[in-house]
């Protein structure tokens, strides 16, 4: 188990009398990540509504702030005891044997339009065996030919612009990932969160976009940027693709400032601290998808 430490501060300038915002910035509550404590602190006097997504922990704040400064600060401290499953041992399943709730993540979304990558998908991964071996395969494609460069894409690149530009930011990479996956018939899907142990020189800490994929029924932690390791990746938001599990939402003209965020690993109430790395099992922060039932 890692425990890590984590602050958040997102800071905006309302110009309008007023302006919405829905948040996804609170820590995901799932079967492995548990939240040990929390605050959320917000400049103006107001009351946020709360959302939590039972099925995929994922927790929305909606607000309504008046004109001028606002800063929303969370801090958490999460627990994190990942499932582990020896990579050999996993496979894909087929349509038929897919939990109910896989389905939406076989099929395109907004910025993964695995529709029109199937023709290479399968030219490229179709012949290979079938089972963590080929998504791996495909994590090490997108990783090998794509180019972290931060600046190089914004709120509209998708997976298809990812592939002719080959380049791109950790969302950009995971689009790609979950596109060529959901061409094969794999259940992909976003996560949005936050790494720790990135190198310094892509930049200040920022929130970072990662896979999850299903083998043998339950969904593993795939990162195809390879900026950190997934032991340190924390959940935040789930979804089909970043539209899904956008950080913030804004409503109104509003000009922001860049996140400032910090994550660090910390020793448990037992004086133990174990730092993230990499390791030869596959990770999971979810608990098992439920069988299929008949209609």
């Amino acid at each position: 188990m890692v425990r890590m430490k984590f602050s958040i501060v997102l800071a905006y300038d309302i110009v309008d009398s007023s302006a919405d915002f829905i948040f996804n910035i609170e820590a995901s509550r799932t079967a492995h990540q548990h939240v040990v404590s929390e605050s959320l602190h917000i400049s103006q006097p107001l009351q946020p509504d709360s959302h939590v997504d039972r099925r995929l922990g994922a927790r929305l704040l909606r607000l309504k702030a008046a004109r001028g400064a606002l800063t929303i600060r969370y801090d958490a401290v999460v627990d994190i005891d990942h499932h582990r499953a020896m990579p050999q041992e996993l496979q894909e399943m087929t349509i038929a044997d897919l939990p109910l709730e896989a389905l939406p993540y076989i099929l395109p979304s907004r910025y993964c339009q695995s529709d029109r990558l199937q023709k290479f998908a399968t030219a490229e991964f179709g012949g290979l065996p079938r089972g963590y071996s080929r998504v791996w395969a495909i994590q090490q494609w997108v990783r090998s030919h794509v180019s972290f460069r931060s600046g190089s894409s914004d709120g509209s690149t998708s997976a298809m612009d990812t592939i002719i530009e080959r380049g791109g930011v950790c969302r950009d990479f995971a689009h790609l990932m979950i596109a060529l996956c959901r061409a094969l018939n794999i259940p992909a899907r976003f996560v949005s969160g936050i790494d720790y142990g990135a190198d310094p020189a892509l930049g200040p800490t920022d929130f970072h976009a990662y896979v999850e994929v299903m083998l043998s029924g339950r969904w593993y932690l795939f990162d195809p940027s390879g900026v950190s390791a997934p032991m340190g990746l924390v959940r935040l938001g789930t979804g089909r693709d970043a539209a899904d599990a956008a950080f913030a939402t804004v409503f109104g003209m509003v000009y922001s400032q860049p996140p400032f965020i910090l994550i660090e690993a910390v020793t448990d109430e037992h004086g133990q601290l174990v730092m993230p790395q990499y390791s030869e099992h596959l990770l999971s922060t979810m608990g098992m998808e439920p069988a299929p039932t008949a209609s």
